[in-house]
C-alpha cells in the first residue's frame, strides 16, 4: 500500500493533568511488525506519548497496567464505522459508539458521512472532531461525502473538507453515481493525498434485493442481490483509477470476482486498496435463514465460495485492512419485515474475536499479520502517524489476551443497538485494555 506524506497528529487535546500523568504497561508481548517488535517488553507512557520501550523497567509511574501473558499492539484503527450522530441517535450516539470502539480495542475510527444531515461540509466535519475530543474516548477521523447530500450530482469542496479534518471521501451506502464524477473525484483526491472510498454496487441490479442471490434467496422467496452488482461497479472504478492515478479504496469487498479484480489491479500497479469485514469472512448467506434481519447487510453475506475467496485474499495480502462497517440500528427498525428492515450489523465489539477465530487460531495468518490489518495498514491508508509502537509516537495501544474465553452478549455491549448475528457466540480472545493518547479509555472488568 502506498505510503503517504506524513502529517502532524492533531486529534485529542491533552489537559495539563494528562501531560503530567504517566502509565507503565508491564510484561506484555509487545507486537508491532512495523517497528520490529515481537518480544516481552515494558512500555512507559507520559504526556500522551511513548517515552520508552524496554524489558524489566524499574521506572515509577502514576499507573501500572499488568499485561503479563497478553499482547500489547498498536491501537486498532477502524476506517469504516457508522455512529449515526447527527440524525440517527435512536440507534447510536457518538458517545455510545466510541465506548463500543474502545471496548473493541479501537483507538481511532473513521465515521462515514451518511448521517442526517450528510457530512458534506467543513462545519459538520469540525463539529464531529470537537465532540470526540470532548468525550476523550477514541479519536474520530471523519470521512466526508463525495457529492453534496450524497445525491450524486455535485462534488463537495474536497480541499476545504480536508483542511477541516476529513481523511477521505465516500458516498457510503451508495456508489459514486457516474464515471465522470468518479474520475473528477479521484483527480481531486489525488492532489490532496486522500482516498476515494466506494461502496460498489450497480443500483439497477441490486434494487429491491435483501440478501445474496442464490439458493437461500430462492428458498426464502426473497429478491436477491447478484455478485455482478458489486463486480461491475468495481470494474468501472478500477479502470478510472488506472487512468487517473488516484487512490481508490474498495469498501467491504464481498465477492470472489471482486477479489480477483483487486488482486489483478494491484499486480498491474494500479493504486487500489480494499477492506473486508469480519462478517463477510465468517458467515454465508445461509445465516439469513437463522438470524433474520440481524444478518441483513449490504453488500449481503455471500456464498461459501465467496467467503473462501475473502479468506484467501487476506492470507495472500490482497486485502489491506479489516474494517467493521459497524452499522447499529435500533431494535424497532430491525424488527420490521425483511424487505423493510435496514441493512447492517454492529461490529466494533466482536471484530477482534472473529478475526482471531477465522484467521489466527485457524492458522491462516500470524498474529503479527493481523495487527498490521487492524492498525498499521488502516493508519497508513488515512495518512495518520498511528499504528506504531515507537519512542516519541502517540501512546495509542491495544492490550488483548488472544486466548481468553468469553461469550458475547449483545445486551451487555456498549453500543446502543443490539443488531448482531453473533449474540451468544463464545470466543477465544478479547481486548483487556485500550489506551488512547496515554489514557486508559477502557479496561475489561
Amino acid at each position: 500500500m502506498p505510503r503517504q506524506p506524513s502529517v502532524i497528529l492533531r486529534q485529542l487535546k491533552l489537559t495539563e493533568a494528562d501531560l503530567r500523568t504517566s502509565l507503565l504497561i508491564k510484561g506484555g508481548r509487545v507486537l508491532s511488525p512495523e517497528d520490529g517488535f515481537d518480544e516481552e517488553m515494558d512500555v512507559l507512557v507520559e504526556g500522551g506519548e511513548i517515552r520508552d520501550i524496554a524489558p524489566h523497567m524499574t521506572a515509577s509511574a502514576d499507573q501500572v497496567l499488568d499485561a503479563a501473558g497478553q499482547v500489547v499492539s498498536p491501537g486498532f484503527v477502524d476506517i469504516h464505522v457508522h455512529l449515526r450522530e447527527p440524525g440517527g441517535e435512536i440507534s447510536e450516539t457518538l458517545e455510545s459508539g466510541l465506548q463500543a470502539a474502545v471496548a473493541g480495542g479501537f483507538t481511532s475510527v473513521c465515521t462515514m458521512p451518511n448521517t442526517r444531515p450528510v457530512n458534506d461540509n467543513p462545519e459538520l466535519t469540525r463539529h464531529m472532531i470537537a465532540q470526540a475530543e470532548s468525550l476523550g474516548l477514541a479519536r474520530v477521523f471523519p470521512i466526508a461525502a463525495v457529492t453534496l447530500g450524497s445525491e450524486g450530482e455535485t462534488l463537495v469542496d474536497f480541499r476545504a473538507l480536508v483542511a477541516a479534518g476529513a481523511v477521505g471521501f465516500s458516498d457510503d451506502g451508495k456508489p459514486v453515481k457516474t464515471s465522470a464524477l468518479m474520475k473528477e473525484a479521484l483527480e481531486r483526491a489525488r492532489e490532496l493525498h486522500v482516498p476515494v472510498i466506494d461502496h460498489c454496487e450497480v443500483p439497477e441490479l441490486s434494487a429491491g434485493g435483501v440478501l445474496n442471490e442464490g439458493e437461500c434467496s430462492k428458498r426464502l422467496g426473497l429478491k436477491g442481490i447478484p455478485n455482478g452488482s458489486e463486480d461491475r461497479c468495481i470494474e468501472r472504478d478500477v479502470e478510472i483509477a488506472e487512468a487517473t492515478g488516484g487512490h481508490l479504496h474498495i469498501a467491504h469487498l464481498s465477492t470472489a470476482g471482486a477479489v480477483a479484480m483487486v488482486r489483478g489491479a494491484k499486480r498491474r500497479g494500479i493504486r487500489v486498496t480494499c477492506e473486508v469485514t469480519p462478517h463477510h469472512f465468517t458467515l454465508t448467506d445461509e445465516a439469513v435463514a437463522q438470524y433474520g434481519t440481524n444478518a441483513k447487510m449490504n453488500p449481503p453475506l455471500r456464498s461459501s465460495g465467496d467467503v473462501e475467496a475473502a479468506l484467501a485474499a487476506i492470507e495472500d495480502g490482497t486485502v489491506d485492512v479489516i474494517a467493521t462497517d459497524h452499522a447499529p440500528h435500533a431494535p424497532e427498525l430491525k424488527a420490521k419485515p425483511m424487505a423493510q428492515a435496514p441493512f447492517g450489523i454492529t461490529g466494533l465489539e466482536t471484530c477482534l474475536a472473529l478475526a482471531l477465530k477465522q484467521l489466527v487460531h485457524s492458522g491462516r495468518i500470524s498474529l503479527g499479520e493481523l495487527v498490521l490489518l487492524l492498525s498499521s495498514n488502516p493508519a497508513r491508508l488515512i495518512n495518520q502517524p498511528l499504528g506504531r509502537i515507537r519512542t516519541g509516537g502517540a501512546a495509542d495501544l491495544t492490550v488483548f489476551d488472544p486466548d481468553l474465553e468469553w461469550t458475547y452478549l449483545a445486551q451487555m455491549g456498549y453500543s446502543k443497538s443490539r443488531n448482531s448475528p453473533f449474540d451468544g457466540w463464545t470466543f477465544r480472545g478479547a481486548v483487556t485494555a485500550t489506551v488512547v493518547a496515554g489514557r486508559i479509555a477502557y479496561q475489561r472488568k
